[in-house]
């Protein structure tokens, strides 16, 4: 294995990670600014305010992507295996 394909490796794996993670931190984020302005405006500084819905919108969207997720990690994982021999030697 030459470094050429170490970075060719790395460079999917993290594309990948960014593909999978990007949906998740997007909904946390854009919670998060929404609950933000809402405590602002009306003057709530209660901590469960903002945790609660944003980990039951990370839960509901988690749920409703897994297929979507695990189809996108099997077709990575089944690419590395396929690709296994020109790694090894």
């Amino acid at each position: 294995m030459n470094p050429d394909m170490v970075a060719e490796l790395l460079r999917q794996l993290m594309r990948e990670a960014m593909i999978l993670a990007g949906p998740v931190l997007l909904i946390a984020v854009a919670l998060s600014f929404v609950l933000s302005l809402v405590q602002t405006l009306t003057s709530l500084q209660d901590q469960s305010l903002t945790s609660v819905p944003r980990l039951l919108a990370i839960a509901l969207l988690l749920l409703a992507g897994m297929p979507w997720f695990l189809s996108r990690m099997t077709a990575y994982t089944r690419l590395l295996l396929l690709d296994l021999h020109r790694y090894l030697g």
